[in-house]
């Protein structure tokens, strides 16, 4: 039974490293999931205490606010570029598009989730009558902004990783 939880908690670090870089799956709060399922692993309770639970709600609050942040990161960064809301409305669209993409094609999924939202803050901006020159700043602001989000949770996500070793070691 511990050697199906710990399987199962890998299983969803794993997952949680492919859903921090496609935005289809809540990687961060999987990967937090594989954390609370080592209360029932007797080797893991065994060096769980105060510390643990200290660790717990701090990567517990971390995964939380990770995971709003990025929802709003690739929209702030649309607008920090100087970005309208149609360009933050572009950006959405394009990611989900992206995402539509990628699970349909097998190869260029990565490449699909990165340029998408890129591709969608620029085209929402010149739909809205930018000039080029405007339009190409929202769509940089918008991909450093989800290359900041993906980067997050990628590190959230490494960190639950190190931990989940380091009480099954």
């Amino acid at each position: 039974m511990e050697l199906a939880i710990i399987i199962v908690g890998i299983l969803l670090i794993i997952v949680g490293f492919v859903g921090s870089v496609l935005p289809v799956l809540p990687g961060p709060p999987l990967a937090f999931v594989s954390l609370l399922l080592l209360v029932f692993v007797d080797n893991a309770k065994a060096k769980m205490g105060v510390n643990h639970y200290a660790w717990l709600i701090a990567l517990g609050v971390l995964t939380i606010f990770i995971t709003a942040a990025d929802y709003y990161m690739p929209i702030w960064g649309t607008r920090k570029f100087g970005g309208t809301k149609a360009g933050s409305r572009g950006t959405t669209i394009g990611l989900l598009v992206a995402v539509v993409l990628a699970v349909m094609t097998s190869g260029l999924g990565a490449i699909l989730i990165i340029l998408g939202p890129f591709v969608g803050a620029y085209l929402g901006e010149k739909i809205t009558g930018q000039t080029p020159q405007v339009a190409l700043k929202s769509a940089k602001g918008s991909f450093l902004g989800f290359l900041v989000g993906t980067l997050m949770k990628v590190l959230v996500v490494t960190a639950i990783g190190i931990y989940f070793i380091v009480l099954l070691v």
